[in-house]
């Protein structure tokens, strides 16, 4: 055994190198994620609004506008560490020892203490912890899927590369550490994706919404200040009336909802296995338009299973799933049992003893250690009672011959524990175990294998090849005598059948797609697999009856310009490496799509990272990919991104209601002041600023919290993805925002003018703020811009029903209740003003539903939508 580096020189170069991890340039922190917070200009309006506090004198309004920034701050960073530290125990489950050789001895450390120059023991199973150049092999082969894309393992010999991140599955080696941490292939790719990340549909959203919400506050500002000059008001005078315009123009309550919202959405998300790390992001998915997904894993169950079997000139199927050893042998659809057929006896014997797999019960699921192939075979034989441990007391092993990438078999001899006599087993490409047959088991009796009896076998192979099955031949000889060599004991065996296997679907892909197709999402599968396999999953799971497929090598040949006209056309990309990806997902951005692409491996992270939406696996994601995404699938289900695409649709539906409601009482507010000012000048305001604030920030905030719950219409996955660039403030939006406004900024200037502010301006002003609260109540009306309340249910929402009937004694209290009276100024209202105010309440509500219909009739809203 090699001696390997001493501990002392190890701690030097560690020293030296660093710890063996990856670094981010811009790591995430928990004020980085704090920093955050504060980057929708919403929350600066928010800032303008308490500076102009201070300037007018008004301390009570100045800290009720921090105290909601600062409530807005701390709930959008709790959400966003709870999602960075679930990303983080993620990452802490994959963070295994590793074994090395130190002061001649094997020693178990800690990954990160791995240095250049350690000597890695490696074995079945094991993760490699550095970049490495093998010593030693003995018949290794690598999964090296992250890196490359490519599905089947990788032989690897003496002399040869081995890469941080990838799996080791069949064998064991020796290697010296090249490379650690961000030197590695995998740092390599770490590094170059850490870029400047995009803004998501929704924050350019509502930077745009604050810029124009910012540009009324200051107009109307500017033009009281300006009329108010004129007139020769007193400056404080003309302070005060611009505070309660910008506070009224502004809608403090909406970052506090749309944070509540997202907050809400990102918690419900994760209890579904979806794990949004950055809050901006919960609404973008709700736009996607394309996704892009792999394959294994994801619309497969990445556990293969054996679908057929060929024995005795008979083809058998397999029932079952996965690596649960459940499931019939059916012959024409009748139950078979093994014993009836004497190759087919022979043949599950020799699958399970030619075999380095384990199949495991942990916590009450099926797990395998060793090769995916050897898996399948390995609960196949389960399926029919043949355990591996019991079998192996009966025939115990007594020489492997590996198998290779140029051998394409392996072979094991063992010894029947009762006679003492050795018998070989072989698996392997079907070609090449019929090479080394002599003859054939038929009707259980040894035959020669003549040739048109193996043209038989070789038709079977093809047929079952045909379905994207991977097919492998079996072989046996009895009364094995002399040296355990490939010579001696790999010729003249006796065939004895094939099994075929695939990695099957999931079992709700096939209702996911439809909800995709329905939606109006596109699905395309971005593989490392071959083209063949690709196409049968597709038809398979329903992706295409007949899917178009282009391979990784045809994308390559096409100029960006060809990409993105066939793009949309192509239902599967097979073979595709790194940069393919990549390019893919810039296609269909270029042609304003908005692209989820989903990855696991370290390949795939600079196309997660490019796409709108990066969605990344939680159970076999590396760290780098889980980094560059926006969304992290804990259960790498892609039934879960439908899921969550229908959630971010609800969610952006949501943010919708909330926002037309809440704009809609703030410009009422407007309205009701320049109405106010216009009639009766500066001193007979209908509000005051502390009523606009407590307005605005408590008592429509309320509501508004109510439809940011609101459970969703009915068919929100049936319509047409959303048009990001139709923003928020459409057309539609921007007639109902602007027609309610006016129906109730009239119906509260009227209880204003009908209450004589001359004569007594604290109960003038008082109706008006009753009368505005009692209007909404129309918020419960809100829970469908384009439907009727009737259709969409008025009491279907419990949060917005409870807070609407809320506000009543609020609002009883503030009038009635003196401590609190004394604080707006607010005085008794009479019997004859609550029927008043009662009669504008219904105004707005019978106003909203009629306006609906208007909208429906005479506003084209196809923009809102994607072709």
């Amino acid at each position: 055994m090699a001696r390997g580096l001493s501990q002392e020189e190890a701690d030097r170069r560690l020293e030296e190198n660093g710890p063996n991890r990856l670094e981010e340039k811009d790591p995430t922190t928990k004020w980085s994620i704090f920093k955050r917070q504060f980057k929708s200009s919403l929350i600066w309006i928010l800032v303008a609004a308490a500076v102009i506090s201070v300037f007018a004198g008004k301390m009570l309004e100045f800290y009720f506008v921090n105290a909601i920034i600062g409530l807005i701050a701390v709930m959008g960073f709790v959400q966003e560490w709870k999602a960075e530290q679930a990303m983080q125990k993620l990452e802490e489950m994959t963070q295994p020892k590793v074994k090395v050789i130190r002061d001649g001895k094997i020693k178990e450390i800690e990954r990160e203490k791995v240095v250049p120059g350690d000597i890695l023991k490696i074995d079945v199973g094991d993760k490699i912890a550095a970049d490495a150049k093998l010593i030693k092999s003995n018949s290794l082969k690598v999964d090296e899927a992250i890196l490359t894309g490519e599905s089947k393992p990788v032989s690897k010999d003496a002399e040869d590369e081995i890469y941080s991140g990838t799996t080791v599955t069949y064998g064991r080696a020796e290697a010296k550490v090249t490379s650690t941490g961000m030197n590695t292939e995998l740092g390599s790719i770490a590094d170059d994706i850490q870029q400047e990340e995009e803004k998501t549909p929704l924050q350019k959203n509502v930077d745009r919404l604050g810029k124009q919400l910012g540009a009324v506050a200051v107009l109307a500002t500017f033009v009281v200040m300006g009329l108010g000059l004129v007139r020769g008001a007193p400056f404080t005078e003309i302070l005060i009336v611009s505070l309660a315009l910008a506070v009224a123009s502004i809608p403090e309550g909406l970052p506090l909802a749309l944070t509540l919202t997202l907050s809400v959405g990102m918690k419900n998300m994760a209890k579904r296995n979806a794990v949004v790390k950055k809050m901006l992001a919960v609404e973008s998915l709700g736009s996607t338009t394309t996704i892009c997904t792999d394959k294994t894993g994801t619309l497969t169950k990445n556990e293969m299973t054996v679908k057929k079997v060929y024995a005795d000139g008979q083809e058998y199927s397999v029932e079952g799933s996965g690596y649960v050893p459940e499931g019939d042998l059916l012959r024409d659809g009748e139950n078979v049992n093994i014993q009836e057929s004497d190759a087919l006896r022979r043949m599950y014997i020799t699958a399970v003893l030619c075999n380095n797999s384990y199949l495991m019960l942990k916590e009450g699921n099926y797990k395998i250690q060793g090769e995916p192939t050897e898996a399948a075979l390995t609960v196949m034989g389960e399926k029919e009672g043949l355990k591996r441990e019991e079998l192996e007391e009966e025939f115990q092993r007594k020489e492997e011959l590996m198998f290779t990438s140029d051998r394409k078999c392996m072979t094991t001899v063992s010894e029947e524990t009762v006679t003492g006599e050795n018998y070989a087993f072989m698996k392997g490409a079907p070609e090449v175990v019929l090479e080394k047959c002599s003859h054939v088991l038929k009707d259980g009796k040894r035959k020669k294998l003549t040739e048109e009896r193996k043209k038989d076998i070789i038709r079977q192979n093809e047929s079952m090849a045909g379905e994207a099955l991977r097919v492998l031949g079996f072989a046996f000889k009895e009364d094995l005598e002399g040296a355990f060599d490939r010579e001696n004991v790999e010729k003249e065996m006796t065939f004895v059948g094939l099994a075929g296997m695939i990695d099957p679907p999931r079992e709700e892909i096939e209702e996911a797609l439809e909800r995709c197709e329905k939606a109006g999402i596109d699905v395309k599968m971005v593989t490392g697999d071959n083209a063949r396999t690709a196409r049968a999953i597709g038809k398979d799971v329903g992706l295409s009856e007949d899917p178009k497929v282009v391979t990784g090598e045809q994308v390559q040949d096409m100029s960006d310009r060809e990409l993105e006209l066939m793009v949309d056309d192509i239902d599967i990309f097979a073979r595709t490496h790194p940069k393919d990806k990549l390019r893919i997902v810039k296609a269909f951005e270029e042609g304003d799509e908005v692209v989820a692409m989903t990855g696991d491996g370290v390949n795939d992270a600079p196309a997660v990272k490019k796409a709108d939406i990066g969605v990344s696996m939680g159970q076999k994601g590396t760290d780098v990919t889980k980094e560059a995404s926006d969304v992290i699938l804990e259960d790498d289900n892609f039934a879960t991104i439908v899921s969550a695409v229908k959630d971010g649709r609800r969610i952006f539906d949501n943010i919708e209601k909330f926002t037309s409601y809440l704009i809609s009482i703030n410009f009422t507010e407007l309205v009701v002041l320049a109405l106010g000012i216009a009639f009766f000048g500066f001193k007979y305001l209908p509000l005051i600023a502390v009523q606009i604030l407590f307005l605005n920030v408590v008592e429509e905030e309320i509501p508004a919290i109510g439809l940011g719950m609101d459970p969703g219409t009915e068919g929100i996955m049936e319509r047409p993805p959303r048009n990001p660039s139709a923003g928020i403030m459409h057309r539609r939006n921007l007639f109902l925002i602007g027609s309610m406004a006016t129906v109730m900024g009239l119906s509260a200037f009227a209880v204003f003018y009908l209450s004589d502010p001359l004569k007594n301006l604290g109960v003038a002003q008082t109706a008006t703020f009753a009368a505005i609260t009692l209007m909404m109540i129309s918020a419960n009306f809100y829970r469908s811009l384009d439907k009727s309340v009737l259709e969409v249910g008025l009491f279907e929402n419990r949060w917005l029903v409870g807070s609407v009937l809320f506000l009543i004694p609020v609002l009883v209290l503030l009038v009635y209740f003196p401590p609190t009276a004394n604080i707006f100024g607010h005085q008794p209202l009479g019997l004859e003003t609550w029927k008043t105010l009662t009669a504008a309440t219904l105004v707005p509500i019978v106003a909203l539903e009629a306006l609906k219909k208007v909208a429906n009739r005479y506003i084209d809203q196809s923009y809102m939508y994607k072709k």
